[in-house]
């Protein structure tokens, strides 16, 4: 009978531990648990409308403001308006006083009145003239007449005086033709007259030029007030009259957005004070760029009929560059661009995206690009609609790798 030792019965058992152990790590390495999967975040390749805008600030002007002036000097009799009133085109501001124009006006009435008298002397004075030429000449033709049928009856020297008279009386009708005309111009003139201060008496009533809101007020009743005859003179308005139901926007249009601005171009209009958009319209533009800040001035006008909009809020333009309608589109960070496409002048961008496939593994698509929004770019090849992209994590994956996609939704702000 064989006797085994206690040295090689620790060997045997240490062996058997060492095997059974081996075979334990083997059968858990074969089999993959869950957890083990990546979990990526994706987002569905869609149709949507895209457009390309540009952000810029301007302030309200009113679309017409005036510092209504007056027309004559005079004392403000009586004032209708204050500030914040609203004015209908012809309505009337002020009314003025101005006690001498009534005297002008007598004094030219009364000049009128006498030239006419005037004319009716002068036309008396022509019938007159024409009375006496009438005999002259009919004298004058009767001893032509005799003299040709009875030679020497009538002596010459008659005949020449009478030839003499029927001249003169010509004359005189001549210049009573032209008394009388000098008598109707001068009626003309004074007629003039009497109408030029009548339309300065209804300069006395100083009437708003468009519909508007009363800005400020210069005058009160009493305050004298002078003619504001010419655009340099000092004279004080009456009122400042703006025209606030619609509003003007002077946008400073860089160079570069230049050739996408049209007349009729409708844009979103932000009014941060009030938290609310109004929309706008293109109107005007100068057709010039600045040479200072290579820019050009931009008009848009937008509707204030309930006068919600006060000239000198702020407000924010999204002016439209670029729109592409019902296109194909992923968000910007699941793109790789391609650097070197982008720098050559010209060439069609272009980028990477890693897509998951139906059976959940990774594969990597080169896919050519079109218009870039804020988080949006147009994919116009490479990508099908409902295609799952990958978000971010992308240096991690391996093309081929099972991974574990969860959609995640990313809000569209396509300007």
């Amino acid at each position: 009978m064989r006797t085994v030792s206690y040295k090689s019965v620790l060997f045997i058992a240490a062996a058997c531990l060492t095997t059974s152990c081996a075979r334990r790590e083997a059968v858990q390495a074969g089999s993959a648990k869950p957890g083990d999967v990546t979990t990526v975040a994706v987002a569905k390749a869609s149709t949507e409308d895209l457009s390309r805008g540009l952000v810029l600030t301007a302030e309200f002007r009113p679309f017409q403001e005036v510092d209504v002036m007056a027309k004559v000097a005079g004392y403000i009799k009586q004032i209708n308006v204050d500030v914040g009133d609203r004015v209908r085109a012809g309505q009337l501001l002020a009314t003025l006083e101005v006690p001498e124009m009534g005297d002008d006006l007598r004094r030219a009435q009364a000049s009128v009145v006498r030239a006419k008298a005037d004319v009716t002397r002068a036309q008396d004075e022509l019938r007159r003239a024409e009375s006496a030429h009438q005999i002259a000449h009919l004298s004058f033709q009767r001893l032509s007449s005799v003299a040709e049928k009875k030679p020497g009856l009538v002596a010459q020297q008659d005949i020449d005086e009478a030839q003499s008279r029927d001249l003169v009386s010509e004359a005189q009708v001549s210049a009573a033709k032209s008394a009388l005309a000098a008598a109707q111009d001068q009626v003309t003139v004074y007629s003039t007259e009497t109408e030029k201060v009548k339309t300065l008496i209804d300069y006395t009533r100083v009437t708003a030029p468009f519909d508007g809101v009363i800005t400020r007020r210069y005058a009160d009743t009493g305050s004298m007030i002078q003619a504001g005859t010419a655009s340099q003179s000092q004279a004080m308005p009456v009122v400042k009259l703006s025209q606030n139901n619609l509003l003007r926007l002077i946008l400073p249009v860089p160079e570069s957005a230049v050739p996408t601005v049209h007349i009729g171009q409708q844009v979103e209009v932000n009014v941060p004070t009030l938290k609310r958009s109004f929309p706008g319209r293109v109107a005007r533009f100068a057709d010039k760029l600045s040479l200072a800040t290579r820019t050009m001035d931009t008009e848009v006008d937008v509707p204030n009929p309930a006068l919600v909009l006060i000239p000198g809020m702020y407000a924010e333009v999204n002016l439209t560059l670029d729109r592409h309608e019902k296109v194909l589109a992923v968000p910007v960070i699941a793109v790789d661009m391609d650097a070197s496409a982008a720098a050559a002048p010209g060439a069609e961008q272009s980028g990477q995206v890693m897509v998951v496939t139906p059976n959940n593994r990774v594969e990597r698509r080169k896919v050519s690009l079109g218009l870039e929004t804020s988080n949006r770019v147009e994919v116009r090849s490479g990508l099908n609609e409902g295609d799952s992209v990958v978000l971010s994590g992308r240096s991690s994956l391996q093309a081929g790798q099972e991974v574990q996609p969860k959609v995640v939704t990313i809000a569209a702000n396509n300007n």
